[in-house]
């Protein structure tokens, strides 16, 4: 869509220098050609102000930090106007623009006595990052590529989400980083920040780590073998209960376990056997749910104090399941809703136990 046009390059080289513009008006625009040898001015043409608003568009997507749009089918009394509502769209309204963009700078004038602009970006961020940007075309994809940056430990992961809707990213990646263990070894800080108007946005999310991006690349090398033994461990028939039983014995009986709370939790039980409840428990529903087994994560409290526990299925009946109660009892139990005495959680969140009569 974009042209260049050769035959106005020595033109725009001339103009570049301040000479040849407006009579010498041109000198207040500062073009960056020499910081970026790759981006080189563009001549475009435009007859309305979505033709400008194209223009700018293109200018951006590019990372072009200097440009002349040929205006001479332009109606020269509307061509200020149009300009003023193309910029405005370009850097606020426009996401990429709203996103990488500092600054739009522009003079309108004549280049080789036509009826021209002439347009310098300034940009906060690089034509390398604006390249980098993710297309997607709505939250679910947009879910997807932010699991691959936590898996990878990205610090930072940029999205244009076509069909934007409003998401809590913080709340995702807790949850994200509950269900799975195995892969985030620390959840990170998220701040998020949205882009443009209209139904597209960019989304810019930047994850904080405490610990090292090789650090926690070695941690998740280091406990996945773990997690497979433990889908080997349960593998074949067998019923649920006997299943949900051996999974505990194979995580319970791997070290005296110290209770402590870590940033990095599933290491540091799987690796040093030092852990809290809410260890014990996401680590526990992840080695079910490899294994094929339901089993969820609740979040409450115990004799006042925070505390998480686990909800499993077994023999289509619900129970609950206190990794920490059932080693100071010696062994796997369930206990229904009425055996709960001393928890509490939100009851509306998770299914009922409810205490099965006898056949």
């Amino acid at each position: 869509m974009k042209q260049k046009l050769l035959p106005l390059l020595l033109a725009l080289s001339l103009l570049l220098t301040g000479c040849g513009w407006m009579d010498g008006r041109y000198s207040s625009v500062t073009p960056h050609l020499e910081q970026r040898q790759d981006t080189q001015p563009e001549v475009i043409v435009a007859s309305d102000y979505l033709d400008l608003m194209d223009a700018l568009e293109e200018m951006i997507q590019s990372g072009s930090e200097s440009g002349v749009i040929n205006v001479a089918d332009y109606p020269a009394d509307a061509v200020e106007n149009g300009m003023g509502i193309a910029v405005k769209y370009a850097a606020e309204a426009y996401p990429v623009g709203a996103y990488a963009v500092d600054r739009i700078d522009y003079e309108v004038g004549a280049n080789g006595g036509l009826p021209a602009v002439a347009v310098t970006i300034a940009y906060r961020h690089s034509p390398m990052e604006i390249r980098t940007i993710r297309e997607v075309s709505d939250s679910g994809e947009a879910t997807e590529e932010i699991v691959k940056a936590l898996k990878n430990f990205d610090a930072s992961v940029v999205l244009l989400v076509d069909r934007y809707a409003p998401m809590d990213f913080t709340q995702l990646v807790r949850d994200h980083a509950e269900k799975h263990p195995e892969t985030v070894m620390e959840t990170p800080q998220v701040t998020a920040a949205a882009y443009g108007a209209g139904s597209s946005r960019v989304v810019e999310l930047t994850f904080t780590y405490q610990t090292s991006r090789d650090a926690l690349r070695q941690m998740q090398s280091q406990v996945k073998p773990v997690f497979d033994a433990a889908s080997l461990y349960v593998s074949g028939e067998g019923e649920e209960r006997q299943k949900l039983s051996q999974l505990y014995a194979f995580l319970m009986e791997r070290f005296d376990y110290k209770i402590e709370t870590s940033i990095t939790p599933a290491y540091s039980l799987l690796r040093h056997g030092v852990g809290d409840s809410r260890a014990f428990a996401t680590v526990y529903a992840a080695m079910c749910r490899l294994a094929g087994l339901e089993c969820m994560t609740v979040t409450g409290t115990h004799a006042g104090d925070p505390w998480t526990w686990n909800i499993v299925l077994d023999g289509g009946h619900y129970y609950h399941v206190d990794l920490l109660r059932c080693s100071e009892l010696g062994g796997y139990h369930e206990f229904t809703d009425p055996e709960m005495s001393g928890y509490v959680w939100d009851y509306t969140a998770y299914p009922e136990c409810p205490a099965v009569p006898a056949v």
